[in-house]
């Protein structure tokens, strides 16, 4: 999945909730209720996409503050390797 949500064996809920993420990062001028009806479409419900979004909010004002203020931003690769990490060990 950390390689590519899309082709990933993962529940089609999650996969339409990511890729609703994805685009509300990356292209929000972009995002319209016809992405919501897409993920409500797959099954996920409307609170569980407002938990997503909210989640997603908060990391990338988190990154953008931090781009802003010229914090040391870890690498791709650094990246890829702490969210094996967490998915092993988890936030405890």
């Amino acid at each position: 999945m950390l390689a590519d949500y899309r082709t990933a064996s993962i529940d089609e809920r999650l996969r339409a909730t990511l890729a609703f993420l994805e685009k509300m990062t990356l292209t929000p001028d972009a995002l319209g209720p016809e992405d919501a009806r897409r993920v409500r479409d797959a099954g996920v419900s409307d609170e569980a996409l407002w938990d997503a979004v909210h989640v997603a909010v908060a990391f990338n004002t988190i990154t953008r503050i931090a781009d802003g203020l010229g914090f040391a931003i870890p690498t791709a690769a650094q990246f890829r390797s702490m969210a094996k990490m967490l998915l092993r060990i988890g936030y405890d």
